[in-house]
């Protein structure tokens, strides 16, 4: 794979706090040789872990944003024991137009990893960040929420490791994040191969991912468990020893049990939900009803779940079009199923 086209006046072996970003080369109608900012901080202490914080892989997710943003102007790096890499807004051109996916190549940076040198400037950051922030990462921390579309539970989301080892590594920094849910992923739903974690995984590299709110607001509850999350995490490893944390509460382990857990739009309308998030269902249960546009001339349509479990998400907007998600349900999950995914 070619070598990046990013660049950055940033030193990662330089002890101290840097305040810079990164350079994404954007050639347009406006600027022949223009760049796209991207802002990073880089702390490092001497020899210790190294944490990688990202936030704005989607751009209209903002609990993660506000809360990196906080953590990079109050901590300074003599208070660190290695190094802490922030990114609050990785995917800028989506952060600055408010949106999941770029306005400049309709790139879903977290459906692209690892990316490409020269591709698009989404294949461009995903690229940056497989072949150079990940191979100096320790451990990472994508925080995301539900954007737009989505109201989320929060929690707290790992894959299953490669071994029985290390997927015990990362359940237990996900019970230290301490997110009221934990969903453990086989890694087969949602972006799959192409995520940032499905990357850091592939090199070895613990990765939490989380869900902290939703329909493009920003939840003060979700940027505080972001950053109280972040904190203990970064405590736990011996990054920030004599971070002040508030403890973490239960952590509640669960997983979607397959593509069932998700329920689908089957028509166009507008979507009136007959349960809210947080609530348990069971298969057969009306999930809610979709009116049609055009009114009392065409019949309402119901919907149901398809399976038992707890609501994690719901579709945030009224408006819906055939297949759209309207609901995801997580289930418990036992020791077993852990162990099955290992050998699976």
């Amino acid at each position: 794979m070619s070598d990046t086209r990013i660049w950055t006046d940033v030193d990662f072996d330089r002890d101290g706090k840097q305040i810079s970003c990164l350079r994404l080369p954007f050639s347009s109608n406006r600027s022949a040789y223009g760049t796209i900012p991207i802002p990073i901080v880089c702390m490092r202490n001497g020899a210790g872990p190294t944490a990688l914080l990202i936030a704005g892989n989607h751009g209209d997710e903002y609990e993660g944003q506000v809360a990196l943003s906080k953590l990079a102007r109050q901590l300074e790096a003599n208070e660190l024991r290695g190094r802490i890499i922030i990114l609050p807004a990785l995917n800028y051109p989506a952060v600055d137009a408010g949106r999941r996916v770029s306005p400049l190549d309709q790139g879903n940076l977290n459906r692209m990893f690892p990316g490409d040198a020269n591709g698009s400037p989404t294949d461009m950051i995903a690229h940056y960040v497989s072949e150079v922030l990940l191979p100096r990462a320790d451990i990472v921390i994508d925080l995301h929420s539900g954007g737009t579309s989505l109201f989320y539970l929060p929690c707290c989301l790992i894959r299953v490791g490669k071994t029985a080892a290390e997927t015990a590594k990362l359940i237990e920094l996900m019970h230290v994040f301490g997110a009221p849910i934990g969903s453990i992923s086989d890694g087969s739903g949602g972006g799959g191969a192409t995520t940032l974690s499905a990357t850091a995984q592939a090199l070895g590299i613990p990765a939490l991912t989380t869900e902290l709110g939703g329909g493009a607001s920003l939840s003060r509850a979700g940027e505080a468990l972001a950053r109280d999350g972040v904190l203990r995490v970064l405590k736990h490893l011996g990054i920030l020893p004599d971070a002040i944390v508030e403890p973490a509460g239960p952590t509640r382990s669960m997983r979607v049990d397959g593509r069932q857990a998700y329920t689908y739009a089957p028509v166009r309308g507008i979507f009136e939900p007959a349960v809210r998030l947080g609530d348990a269902v069971e298969a057969g249960d009306l999930a809610g009803t979709i009116h049609p546009i055009a009114g009392p001339s065409e019949p309402a349509k119901s919907v149901h779940f398809v399976q038992s479990g707890l609501v994690a998400c719901q579709r945030a907007p009224a408006l819906t079009e055939p297949g759209d998600c309207l609901f995801k349900l997580v289930v418990d999950v036992s020791p077993s199923a852990v162990q099955a995914a290992h050998t699976g």
